[in-house]
């Protein structure tokens, strides 16, 4: 027969610092010509091409986010005036030591802007497994707390499963807006970065079967 069962959630959660940081470059172009929008986006997104370069050990990934070449038309018109035009391209670096000095090499350059770093884990963190752990522990102490209040002790763990509430999976959060070649005129030795802790969380729920109660069988108090 099965004997009482126990349903308990475990929580955990810990600060560890992140695994990656990912930021984004757009360079830009206008000009009457549109030959000319297109030709200068190439040599801006090569010149961007090449900083990554130097960088390639510091660098995890890198993935064009989007190319725009557009006309510009005259105010109340159908005359187009003008071309523009951007390329985008998302970094994913890992050398914290680096970014600063990269950051720095790629906002300086003529046209160009940066936006982030976000900082996050890898998906499938290690991180995230050790926090599942914990809360699984925690689980089984709350558990054991309710098996002892009743007289018993845990028998078989029936069903681990992870709660609705809570994940390791955090958001990517920034310590940077957007910069260009203005801001980063003073930042010829590179940015000061500080990682930003990333908060992971688990919440498992458990249901466990225990021994029969004893303070059941207890006569009531004189």
């Amino acid at each position: 027969m099965t004997g009482p069962i126990v349903v308990v959630h475990g929580e955990a959660h810990r600060e560890v610092p992140p695994e990656q940081a990912v930021f984004s470059v757009v360079v830009s172009a206008a000009d009457r010509d549109r030959a000319v929008v297109l030709s200068r986006l190439s040599q801006r997104a090569a010149e961007i091409g090449t900083i990554l370069d130097r960088y390639g050990p510091a660098i995890e990934r890198r993935e064009t986010a989007g190319v725009q070449v557009y006309p510009e038309f005259k105010r109340g018109g159908e005359r187009v005036t003008s071309y523009a035009g951007s390329v985008a391209t998302t970094v994913t670096a890992t050398d914290f030591a680096a970014l600063g000095m990269l950051l720095a090499d790629i906002a300086a350059r003529e046209s160009a802007s940066v936006s982030g770093p976000w900082w996050q884990l890898r998906r499938g963190s290690r991180a995230g497994a050790d926090v599942r752990r914990e809360a699984v522990a925690d689980a089984l102490d709350r558990a054991r707390e309710y098996a002892a209040a009743v007289g018993s002790e845990i028998d078989r763990i029936v069903e681990i499963a992870d709660a609705e509430a809570g994940g390791a999976h955090p958001m990517m959060r920034g310590a940077f807006g957007a910069f260009g070649a203005a801001e980063a005129a003073d930042a010829a030795t590179g940015f000061d970065l500080f990682p930003q802790q990333q908060t992971v969380e688990a919440r498992v729920l458990l249901r466990v079967t225990i021994t029969e109660p004893t303070v059941l069988g207890r006569g009531a108090p004189a």
